[in-house]
């Protein structure tokens, strides 16, 4: 009995046994799969053990063959062409018969990774629309060639090697089911780089940063349970919360693929977590995922969890997750952080899947676009705390990453300040020029009638506050506090 449920669960997720001769491609590898172009693209399956499989390929002469293990595993490398919308063909062979995969194209390769404001798809969840829902997809309409594939979202007490899932072309009729802020980062790439942009998405609605720890790092790094009894036990009701099995089964199917990068929206679950431990383990999820990938230091390009109510607006338990956030994207080498501050409406206060993706997705690409592709033109970065000064009952505000300007001068909203009773009040701000000076002279300068000797000041640092003071390309600030108060 117990072998009747082994070999059902094998076939289930389209693994070969040991002893079948018909060689087996990872689900991955596939018809209009998209490879990562000029590279050593890693391709993988399984046969009869010991047996040898040779891999030829539309664009080359050379051949590319390995031996099976003795489970009947395989991986090879194939060098992979310039980017193009040039269809190709990859034929793998064992001996005993042929596998195709057509209509592959060479471009870049994305990692879709989170929870559920990455999961979230085009047409949106029940009660959670998307904006523009019905002009993305008639823009969705002819020869752009982004492409996709979702990884169901399971959970496994063993790492899994293989998940049911295939490539698809984006259409009218497809785009629905694409991530939104995937889809609009790979929209907004495949626009300015005009090659194909291809998105593995493994992500999963509510998960913690720990549900993608391995089992070592979890023992090491962590108190959670690690026994998959144990965690169910730990988290009888919130499954999404549980650690360990989401990454066994969503993640690890993914990891022998050749990707540029890895884009990430997740955060709203550990919300409350103490002290600087979400920067500290999220910055140990990447050193564990580019070990896993073992690609090197690939870009990791993350977003920071919106506003949103949390039971209390003028709590502060959302902003010290985003000040996590912030830190992690100083600590994580090769990540960059995209500030979603005005991407809520007022009347989202308690939505957690805000509808604007468009600013996610294309927020990531313009990182992306900068700092990988390397067109430095974009200005890519949201403003950030640079310095204050405080002169009598005044306090100048000086940021970093304005490129040459900030966006308003009169009516800035979201500064409070406070003297030293901790007792914060909203702030009057405007901008602030020497006329004479030098450029360093300008910044944002904050009173209140309340606060006669300011010590401190914070911007939009609250579950639920909606700013509107961004730079020279638009970004909007990333909310701050200059205290360190309880």
């Amino acid at each position: 009995m117990k072998n009747r449920i082994l070999l059902l669960v094998l076939t289930a997720v389209g693994i070969a046994l040991p002893g079948q001769a018909k060689i087996r491609l990872s689900h991955l590898i596939g018809d209009n799969m998209v490879i990562q172009q000029q590279t050593d693209v890693r391709l993988w399956g399984w046969a009869k053990p010991n047996s040898t499989v040779t891999a030829t390929t539309s664009w080359s002469k050379q051949r590319s063959s390995v031996k099976c293990d003795g489970d009947g595993r395989w991986l090879l490398t194939v060098r992979s062409p310039k980017a193009s919308y040039e269809p190709l063909s990859i034929t793998f062979s064992d001996g005993d018969g042929k596998v195709t995969v057509s209509n592959v194209l060479a471009g870049e390769v994305w990692v879709c990774a989170g929870q559920s404001n990455m999961e979230m798809p085009v047409r949106g969840f029940g009660q959670c629309p998307v904006k523009d829902y019905n002009l993305e997809v008639i823009d969705a309409a002819g020869p752009r060639q982004v492409r996709s594939i979702k990884i169901p979202s399971v959970m496994s007490a063993t790492p899994l090697d293989d998940a049911q899932a295939s490539w698809r072309e984006c259409s009218p009729q497809t785009v629905g089911d694409f991530s939104a802020t995937g889809y609009f980062f790979a929209k907004t790439a495949n626009r300015a780089l005009d090659i194909p942009i291809g998105l593995i998405e493994a992500n999963k609605g509510g998960t913690r940063v720990e549900s993608w720890l391995t089992l070592e790092n979890l023992k090491q790094h962590t108190t959670d349970p690690t026994d998959s009894l144990a965690i169910v036990a730990r988290w009888p009701e919130y499954d999404y919360h549980r650690s360990l099995l989401w990454g066994n089964g969503t993640f690890n199917p993914i990891l022998n693929a050749t990707v540029r990068g890895i884009l990430f929206y997740q955060g709203c679950s550990n919300v409350g977590d103490p002290g600087n431990q979400y920067s500290e383990r999220l910055k140990l999820l990447v050193e564990q995922w580019r070990k896993q990938f073992a690609l090197g230091e690939i870009p990791f390009y993350f977003v920071q969890i919106c506003p949103y109510e949390s039971g209390n607006a003028a709590g502060t338990w959302n902003a010290l997750l985003q000040e996590q956030q912030f830190r992690a994207a100083q600590i994580i080498p090769n990540s960059a952080l995209v500030c979603t501050n005005d991407c809520v409406y007022p009347y989202e206060l308690t939505q957690i899947h805000p509808s604007q993706k468009q600013k996610v997705g294309q927020r990531l690409a313009f990182l992306a676009l900068q700092q990988t592709y390397g067109m430095h033109s974009l200005m890519a970065k949201s403003p950030s705390f640079k310095e204050m000064k405080i002169q009598g009952d005044s306090v100048f505000i000086h940021f970093n990453d304005e490129y040459g300007g900030m966006s308003r001068f009169e009516d800035i909203q979201g500064f409070e300040i406070a003297g030293a009773d901790r007792v914060f009040h909203p702030a009057v701000a405007r901008h602030f020029w020497q006329p004479g000076g030098r450029s360093w002279d300008e910044a944002v300068v904050l009173t209140s009638a309340d606060v006669k000797e300011p010590v401190a000041v914070r911007y939009c640092f609250r579950n639920f506050q909606l700013g509107n003071l961004a730079n020279q390309g638009g970004l909007p600030l990333f909310p701050f506090r200059t205290d360190d108060w309880q």
